[in-house]
């Protein structure tokens, strides 16, 4: 997100009366709906959730979200797009309502959740499944950000945060490095020296009149330590739709390619749009490769879901005879659905069945379950004018 196309947090350059109305009106009705009551916290300065210092010193992590989201159904975007057509993208102010009780920085620590794939490809010897562990990786850091569709805070230059886990074996910290334009960088270590896992965030924005599009800007590197190898990829980019009116859904598509360094090996991933009808949401599919362009395993999955790997000869056979299922099934395009593409909301595809799995498979990555309270937390329903 550059100085020019970002959602800001606090008034940037507004005359008095654009900042006022339903700017100051909308942010009046969230302190209003938001309970800051002191005493409701007790004496030991520790909230419901939180992490809790027993006497011996030990840490509990919380294992629910401290609370529910309050609703949206109160706030409009389109009652303050309305107001900035002509004005500079980075000029519009969001009421706060809009932003998940978090900052960027802390955001980026959930690329870890999945760390368990980092020491699956630390213990490997076979470098082609070093790679399948790393896709998954790469896939599994993205996948919180599944309806997820609330904006975290602009971290302030010189912002850090920083995350020590023993019980998953890492550190973690996060500097916001440039204001203007605005990038985070991380460092991530093992605490047994085993990986080094760090990179630099810089989406640049594009809003499309209907959905706003973050391309990833900045790589991303896990170093190896026993195995002395770097691989790098990019983030796919990410697409919010309906910011105008209907409702809010998210999708992930572009490619993504991960380069081992020392062996030459690649994966090549295919995160794909959602298409006319819905059938290709969520879906990943790709191969890796050895450094003589010889396919050497196919990914597919969901990064909503799970991954899996098979050999290509197993992949082509079961695709040649799904495509001759399908041509026997083939219907032409619904009265609705070609009035569907004329509709001013982008309506959310139905979510297709799970990831059809192909005999002879094997399981890469399945996401956790969240944690409770993440539905009222995440997804707080929203209508617009």
């Amino acid at each position: 997100m550059n100085s020019e196309e970002e959602f800001y947090d606090a008034v940037t350059g507004f005359d008095s009366d654009n900042s006022s109305g339903d700017f100051s009106e909308a942010n009046h009705k969230v302190a209003e709906m938001l309970d800051l009551d002191p005493h409701q916290s007790n004496r030991t300065g520790k909230h419901n959730g939180e992490t809790e210092i027993q006497e011996n010193g030990i840490k509990r992590h919380r294992t629910s979200l401290p609370a529910p989201m309050f609703s949206r159904s109160d706030f409009s975007v389109w009652s303050i797009l309305k107001k900035c057509i002509g004005l500079e993208l980075s000029k519009i102010t969001m009421p706060i309502v809009f932003n998940e009780p978090l900052s960027f920085l802390q955001r980026i620590t959930e690329y870890m959740e999945h760390i368990y794939l980092i020491n699956k490809a630390c213990s490997h010897a076979d470098p082609l499944e070093r790679m399948q562990a790393v896709a998954a990786f790469a896939v599994s850091a993205v996948a919180s950000q599944w309806e997820r569709t609330g904006k975290p805070f602009n971290p302030l230059l010189g912002e850090t945060y920083e995350l020590t886990r023993e019980d998953l074996g890492f550190r973690f910290i996060s500097e916001q490095v440039s204001h203007h334009p605005p990038i985070s960088a991380f460092y991530s270590e093992g605490l047994n020296k085993d990986f080094i896992f760090h990179g630099s965030i810089y989406p640049k924005l594009k809003f499309w009149g209907k959905s706003i599009e973050a391309e990833p800007r900045g790589t991303i590197t896990l170093e190896l330590l026993k195995h002395n190898e770097a691989y790098t990829w990019t983030n796919p980019t990410c697409c919010v739709h309906n910011v105008i009116i209907g409702k809010l859904w998210l999708e992930q598509y572009g490619m993504v390619e991960i380069v081992n360094h020392s062996t030459g090996d690649k994966c090549v991933l295919n995160f794909k749009p959602c298409g006319l009808f819905g059938k290709e949401l969520h879906r990943v599919e790709g191969y890796i490769q050895d450094k003589n362009r010889k396919k050497l395993c196919i990914i597919y999955g969901k990064w909503t879901e799970c991954l899996w790997c098979t050999d290509p000869t197993t992949y082509e056979t079961y695709k040649k005879n799904e495509k001759r299922g399908g041509e026997q099934k083939k219907l032409k395009p619904s009265e609705d659905v070609i009035k569907s593409e004329n509709d001013e909301a982008d309506d959310m595809p139905e979510v297709q069945d799970t990831v059809q799995f192909i005999p002879g498979s094997k399981l890469l990555w399945r996401i956790n379950c969240r944690p409770p309270n993440s539905s009222q937390m995440w997804l707080a329903k929203k209508k617009r004018d």
